[in-house]
């Protein structure tokens, strides 16, 4: 049984991202995002100027006639959702939490796969792989997706952040080359590599999960801050501003070298606010991706 608060939730996002993705993102994701190669669809007579190494030996030696193969691209696609789901994702200090965040992009980006026939697995990641859901597709299977991003409750004790895991184990399952939304607050090191070998097999779409309070304190005195993911705490005095100078430059070097990172790969990454709308970075990036595939 399904709790009815998690219901609740679930019935709302689907409500919402699966018209925006039926009417507003479709023909941008259509335009953007293809499948991968060419399928063999049908034989037919060889004509002049076709490309020799077509011809199908086999229909031509039987029709005592030149014949070759015709090829269409692959629309299908594969949409692999990514999404960390370490104790960091439960911060959120506005509209929601950065995990409920990551349900509404998950939705978005599955219904409008869905839409477009393709399929969508999910790999839900804290310091370890907590979930799989082999790719599928159907209205019910990518309820089923985003129910088990919105009902993961992390293991007793803190659950830490292991991108390199996640990215490696993508790598792994999907063997074609797939769209991947990888959904992250992305405060982890030392996945570069992971990164740049998930990117050179697949279609990587980072999706930077950020609070305010991520990017600036506030000014409240002597307070108490607690990592959630290893349980260590401090104390702080957030009335000095030097404090606060320092944690809003150390923050933002954080985010930039992910940036450089990101640029350095050549990755389409959109940064979603949990104090913003989770459509507008989405709507934006898939227009970004259409005005290259124009100009190419």
């Amino acid at each position: 049984m399904i709790p009815k608060e998690l219901f609740r939730q679930l019935r709302k996002i689907e409500f919402v991202t699966k018209r925006l993705a039926n009417d507003e993102l479709s023909g941008s994701y259509t335009s953007v995002f293809k499948g991968q190669g060419l399928a063999f669809r049908d034989v037919r007579q060889y004509q002049h100027g076709d490309d020799v190494r077509k011809i199908d030996w086999n229909v031509t030696a039987r029709m005592s006639d030149a014949f070759v193969k015709v090829f269409v691209e692959e629309r299908e696609l594969t949409v692999m959702l990514v999404v960390d789901l370490s104790a960091s994702e439960l911060f959120g200090t506005r509209r929601t939490s950065k995990a409920r965040v990551a349900g509404e992009i998950a939705a978005l980006a599955a219904f409008s796969a869905i839409h477009n026939n393709d399929r969508v697995g999910l790999i839900l990641a804290t310091d370890r792989i907590e979930k799989l859901v082999p790719p599928k597709k159907g209205d019910k299977h990518v309820l089923r997706v985003v129910r088990e991003i919105l009902g993961f409750e992390p293991r007793a004790g803190a659950a830490g952040t292991n991108l390199t895991v996640a990215l490696q184990t993508l790598s792994k399952v999907a063997r074609r080359r797939s769209l991947a939304f990888v959904i992250s607050d992305f405060f982890d090191t030392g996945f570069e590599r992971a990164l740049a070998l998930a990117s050179s097999k697949h279609d990587i779409i980072p999706v930077m999960l950020v609070d305010p309070r991520d990017e600036a304190l506030p000014d409240v005195g002597i307070a108490t801050f607690e990592d959630f993911e290893t349980g260590e705490s401090v104390v702080v005095d957030t009335s000095d501003a030097r404090v606060r100078d320092w944690y809003q430059r150390a923050m933002h070097r954080v985010r930039a070298d992910r940036e450089q990172l990101f640029r350095k790969h050549s990755l389409d990454a959109c940064v979603v606010r949990t104090d913003g709308s989770f459509v507008s970075p989405m709507r934006d990036l898939f227009a970004r991706r259409a005005r290259r595939v124009r100009m190419r």
